[in-house]
């Protein structure tokens, strides 16, 4: 069974989503602070958490950041608001989604389904790619160029490996959507074009001339290989 950590200090949604993991086959741990929910991550390891945004003391920002510190495990996070650009600091911090209250129990259960395929589907397969100068390594969740590392968020790695490991294809806005975020993804695909943009200002500070992510207007992008 898989351990499911819940993390809300709303005693009925914390009891709903309970109640539907325990259904999915989850073996479910609960908390309602901030410091509780660290205090029952360092306790046990979790395939998958579900964070409130809004809790007491430490928020679920700080929580996620603490977490993706040590740990790359699958987080959801769920708030009661649902402006625009905190979706996007949730995602950068390293959230895998974001779901907005009031929300469909079912629905929370099946964002967390495609999370898990997307993970297994992964460690199924390639892990590593090496493009010229870059490299990414997906089972440590790390990207070099020329050696030297380059910090990228979980989404930004997402979608660098999605493109350099199917170099010289283009990918839509929408299949990068569907393909990193998964489950009919609530964002429009302006999200893609502000991950991509940082993405690139990050490399941008490391000299690779062999290779180069290409927009293609109207559709969207492709990793090109500019020695091969």
């Amino acid at each position: 069974m898989k351990n499911l950590l819940i993390a809300d200090d709303n005693e009925q949604i914390l009891d709903v989503l309970k109640e539907y993991a325990v259904r999915e086959g989850y073996t479910v741990y609960t908390a309602k602070t901030g410091e509780e929910t660290l205090d029952a991550f360092e306790e046990r390891s979790y395939h998958a958490v579900l964070l409130d945004v809004m809790m007491p003391k430490i928020d679920g920002f700080e929580v996620c950041r603490k977490i993706r510190e040590k740990s790359m495990v699958p987080i959801i996070m769920i708030t009661a608001r649902g402006e625009d650009f905190e979706r996007i600091m949730g995602l950068d911090i390293g959230a895998d989604d974001y779901v907005v209250k009031p929300f469909s129990p079912s629905e929370v259960m099946a964002r967390l389904r495609a999370i898990l395929r997307r993970l297994d589907l992964t460690e199924g397969g390639q892990q590593h790619v090496k493009k010229g100068s870059l490299e990414i390594s997906m089972e440590k969740f790390q990207v070099s160029v020329h050696g030297r590392e380059v910090h990228l968020t979980k989404k930004e790695i997402e979608i660098l490996f999605l493109l350099a490991s199917n170099a010289g294809n283009v990918f839509s806005r929408g299949h990068i959507l569907d393909s990193v975020w998964g489950y009919d993804h609530y964002g429009d695909e302006r999200t893609v074009d502000t991950h991509i943009k940082r993405m690139r200002a990050k490399l941008d500070g490391h000299s690779h001339p062999d290779w180069k992510i290409v927009t293609v207007r109207g559709v969207g992008y492709r990793f090109e290989v500019c020695d091969e």
